[in-house]
């Protein structure tokens, strides 16, 4: 079955528009409630959001849907993807949903849905909840008297709050540290800040003035720079970027340079083999992490496992094969040991926790090895197949060639937003360089 509906990482589209529109989430809505009813027991699901103006109408057309079913919803508002998988596992609820679309302009939503265990859907499941929206599901409707009811769970925030910090090591504190925090405007606009003081850091919090329309916009950590001017600026001991629904989390140290993902981990990894926690024998990534991370790692002893692109794959490998630390370059990092989804505020603190046992700046404890130069860069498409094209196959053969054996070249689909995604990385900065800007110009041509 193609996946009409679903991509790497849920539903996601320009709002009031296919497939995000109130008659296409409502029967999203139905169709997951039919598959997740089972057994005689009051079914439950929990539902958060983001900032977005559009969640405004995803969220009823959803509470609907799931309504119309005999499912009861619990709404609990702006709240961080993390905090929808751990309070669906904590109020034992059948299914979990975030509104959102992560890193997306606000004009974009979208749906994540988790099941009862807290993990995002398997691809069988997602393409059985599309099967029943595309064969229609009224046949699943309740009596008036077996309706759900929709409640809000005003203490939801606090929850979490005290979720997060058990996660930081107990008999440490953040006292002393001055902590710059980018919410992105969006769904941690309120507990990142509060978590972060609590612990007793000195906080200043940018981003955190949501209207509906600025989340991700110039902030967070698809756009970090503002993060670290501000450190810069108020003399901050480190900046923490998060971004729209705080999965993902970028670290400044305070020069303001940026540190990534792949170095974030390169940190826990460490860290936690020191103290005899990490297992698998290291880290599971995606084939986007940088060939100098994993060369590093390879150097003590660990190793680098790389899966495809999205989190969940990343998950999947971590549980079949036993690792508790894995995510993505971009700041997606899921630790299994506290969170079944990325946390960008619980990485956050795992690396605070090394920066303050180790009694150094985060530039000395971030830096953890040499990446090599890496490029990416991303190209709009319309309607088009431009991959499939053969002007674009073969730039993309010739590049490969020049490559040879020193360095690597990627090209693939985003599976959220309608671009191509351009990357090639190998120690020579200038051929890589020119690989991509030709592929770039290939895909362009044709677009």
């Amino acid at each position: 079955m193609t996946r009409k509906l679903f991509g790497t990482d849920g539903i996601r589209g320009a709002a009031n528009t296919e497939p995000m529109t109130a008659e296409t989430v409502l029967k999203v809505g139905m169709a997951a409630a039919a598959y997740f009813t089972r057994g005689v027991h009051q079914h439950r699901v929990v539902i958060g959001k983001d900032t977005r103006l559009s969640g405004y109408m995803i969220e009823p057309a959803l509470t609907a849907g799931f309504v119309s079913m005999g499912m009861d919803v619990v709404l609990v508002g702006p709240m961080p993807t993390p905090a929808i998988a751990m309070l669906t596992r904590s109020l034992r609820a059948d299914l979990g949903v975030m509104i959102t679309a992560s890193h997306n302009p606000f004009e974009d939503n979208g749906i994540k849905l988790f099941g009862p265990d807290g993990f995002k859907l398997a691809d069988e499941v997602e393409a059985e909840i599309q099967r029943r929206v595309d064969n229609g599901v009224t046949d699943g409707l309740v009596p008036s008297g077996l309706l759900g009811r929709a409640v809000r769970l005003d203490d939801a925030g606090g929850r979490y709050n005290e979720f997060v910090k058990q996660t930081f090591p107990r008999g440490l504190r953040l006292e002393g540290l001055k902590i710059v925090v980018d919410c992105a405007h969006g769904a941690a606009y309120k507990v990142a800040p509060e978590v972060l003081w609590e612990l007793g850091a000195e906080v200043f919090p940018i981003g955190a003035s949501p209207d509906g329309f600025n989340i991700n916009q110039d902030c967070g950590s698809n756009h970090p720079q503002l993060m670290c001017e501000q450190v810069r600026k108020m003399g901050a001991d480190l900046g923490i970027s998060l971004d729209g629904d705080a999965d993902r989390v970028l670290i400044a140290d305070a020069d303001g340079n940026l540190v990534d993902g792949d170095q974030l981990m390169a940190v826990v990894a460490h860290h936690w083999a020191e103290e005899g926690r990490l297992r698998g024998g290291g880290v599971v990534a995606t084939v986007m992490s940088n060939l100098g991370f994993e060369r590093h790692l390879e150097s003590t002893g660990l190793k680098l496992v790389r899966t495809q692109v999205g989190d969940r794959y990343v998950v999947e490998h971590m549980r079949r094969h036993g690792f508790n630390l894995g995510g993505e370059q971009s700041g997606h990092i899921i630790l299994s040991d506290f969170g079944t989804t990325g946390d960008g505020l619980i990485a956050a603190l795992q690396v605070l926790a090394v920066i303050i046992f180790k009694g150094k700046p985060a530039s000395e404890v971030c830096r953890v090895f040499e990446p090599l130069p890496q490029i990416l860069r991303n190209v709009c498409f319309n309607g088009a197949m431009p991959l499939e094209v053969d002007s674009v196959k073969r730039a993309i053969t010739d590049g490969e060639s020049r490559l040879g054996g020193k360095g690597r070249l990627l090209i693939r689909k985003s599976g959220t937003e309608a671009l191509i995604r351009v990357m090639a990385e190998g120690e020579d900065e200038a051929l890589i360089a020119a690989v991509v800007g030709e592929i770039v110009e290939a895909v362009e041509r044709v677009s």
